[in-house]
C-alpha cells in the first residue's frame, strides 16, 4: 500500500513538473508574425476608440480635441476682440469644435478600416522596441495621407451644415480688411481642422499604446497578452544581454 502511494505521488509530481516544463515551453514559443500583425491592430484598434470616446467629450483638457485658432492665435484673437468681434468668434471657435467631433464620429468606419488595410512591414521591429509609439508612428506615416483624403469632406460637410464655414468666411473677411495684416486668414479652414481632428486621434492612440506596452491592464484580448508578453520577454533579454 505505501509503495501504491509512493509510486502515485510521484507519477503526480513527475505530471506536475511535465505541465510547468510545457508552461514554460509554450510561453517562450514566439508569436508568429501574423499574429504580431494582429496583435499590434488589436491595439491600435483600442487607442482609435480611447480617441473617438475622447472627441465625444471635447471638455476633457486635451487642447487637441477643440478647435484653435491657426497660426498667431493670440494676436488673432486680440485683433477680433478689438474690432468687436469676440462673441462672434466664441460662437464660432464652439461650431468648430462641434464640427470636429461630429466629423471624427462621421468618420468612424474610416480610421477602423485604415488599421485593417494598413500593411505592416517589420513587424517585429515595430513590436520589440523601446519606442512606446512605435506603431502609432508608423500608422500615422502610413495612413495620414489617405485619412486625411477621405475626411476632409466629411469635415467641410459638418462645417456647413452647423454653420461654422459660414460664420468664420465673415470673420476672416473682417480680418483680412484690417490695415497692415501681415498674414491674412484662410476663408476655408477644412484643411486646417481636419489635419488637427486626426492629429488629435494619433495623440490618442499613442497615448494607448504606450499603456499597452507599459501595463499589464491595459491588454484587453488574449491576443494583445500573448503579443505584447512576448515583447516584455524579448525586450528583457536584450537589456540583460547589454543589446
Amino acid at each position: 500500500m505505501k509503495r501504491l502511494l509512493l509510486g502515485l505521488c510521484l507519477s503526480g509530481t513527475m505530471m506536475l513538473s511535465s505541465c510547468d516544463t510545457l508552461q514554460k515551453i509554450a510561453s517562450a514559443i514566439a508569436p508568429s508574425e501574423f499574429e504580431m500583425a494582429g496583435g499590434l491592430r488589436e491595439a491600435l484598434t483600442q487607442g482609435l476608440y480611447t480617441g473617438f470616446d475622447a472627441f465625444a467629450n471635447p471638455s476633457n483638457g486635451n487642447p487637441l480635441l477643440r478647435f484653435a485658432l491657426p497660426g498667431d492665435a493670440a494676436k488673432i484673437e486680440k485683433t477680433l476682440k478689438d474690432i468687436g468681434m469676440s462673441s462672434l468668434l466664441n460662437q464660432v471657435t464652439a461650431k468648430f469644435t462641434n464640427a470636429m467631433t461630429a466629423s471624427v464620429k462621421a468618420a468612424k468606419p474610416i480610421f477602423l478600416n485604415s488599421v485593417k488595410q494598413m500593411n505592416l512591414r517589420d513587424v517585429t521591429g515595430l513590436l520589440i522596441t523601446d519606442n512606446t509609439h512605435a506603431a502609432t508612428e508608423y500608422f500615422k506615416t502610413a495612413m495620414s495621407p489617405e485619412l486625411m483624403t477621405a475626411f476632409r469632406p466629411i469635415v467641410d460637410s459638418t462645417a456647413n451644415l452647423n454653420g461654422a464655414n459660414k460664420e468664420w468666411a465673415n470673420i476672416a473677411n473682417a480680418y483680412n480688411k484690417i490695415p497692415f495684416i501681415n498674414k491674412p486668414l484662410e476663408s476655408s479652414l477644412t484643411d486646417f481642422i481636419a489635419a488637427r481632428a486626426i492629429d488629435g486621434m494619433f495623440n490618442e492612440v499613442a497615448q494607448e499604446e504606450e499603456k499597452i506596452r507599459t501595463k499589464l491592464e491595459f491588454r484587453k484580448t488574449d491576443l494583445m497578452k500573448k503579443v505584447f508578453g512576448y515583447a516584455d520577454e524579448q525586450l528583457k533579454k536584450k537589456q540583460s544581454s547589454g543589446g
